[in-house]
């Protein structure tokens, strides 16, 4: 199916599309658990769509089948598509379905049950009755870390690379298959952060 988006035109004097101000072919990809969604803009604004399943035990399946079918319509190659843009909501439904790998945290002492309590993301904040979803860690699996940084990067604590075997250990044990690492001013220095991670591929 072929649509002319003249309405969608960037308002310029030469009258061109944005695709046409690039010079080329402009791909986007909406990647759903349902349907990924191709669109194709041409340098003339005219767009070239199409809709296929989505593949779910390897999205990037549908994504290439589409991009051939689409191309094929198009009557171009791959190689005068000058921008690919994606978007996919795969990430946000596996959360809101609580679908994925059985995850663990580990984190700055003092700060293991920071994202649970969440003090300004309360949605009811009167009701006493209101009962927040469970978090997306058990706690049993959000460890903290014997180490501190400043908002330098200076260590203030040393880490304990001993207690975080042990922990990473016991999370194994117990199936985890995904460790989140984050530590408090890690940004500054993310020394601790990349010693915790060698400890967990090892």
């Amino acid at each position: 199916m072929t649509l002319q988006t003249d309405g969608l035109r960037d308002p310029k004097p030469t009258g061109q599309g944005v695709a046409g101000a690039l010079g080329g072919f402009r791909l986007g990809v909406d990647v759903g658990g349902t349907f990924t969604d191709l669109v194709l803009t041409a340098p003339d604004g005219a767009a070239t769509v199409r809709k296929v399943l989505s593949a779910t035990d390897d999205y990037a399946t549908a994504i290439l089948s589409g991009v051939v079918e689409l191309l094929g319509d198009a009557g171009i190659t791959g190689a005068q598509i000058t921008e690919v843009l994606h978007g996919t909501t795969v990430a946000t439904n596996a959360i809101l379905e609580r679908r994925g790998a059985n995850t663990a945290l580990l984190t700055t002492q003092g700060f293991r049950d920071v994202l649970e309590i969440g003090r300004l993301r309360l949605a009811r904040l009167y009701d006493l009755d209101f009962e927040r979803p469970a978090p997306l860690v058990a706690r049993r699996w959000r460890c903290a870390v014997s180490e501190r940084m400043d908002h330098q990067g200076r260590v203030v604590k040393p880490l304990d690379l001993s207690a975080v075997r042990r922990d990473v250990d016991r999370l194994v044990s117990e199936g985890v298959e995904a460790i989140a690492v984050c530590l408090l001013h890690s940004y500054a220095n993310d020394e601790h952060e990349q010693a915790i991670g060698d400890v967990i591929r090892d």
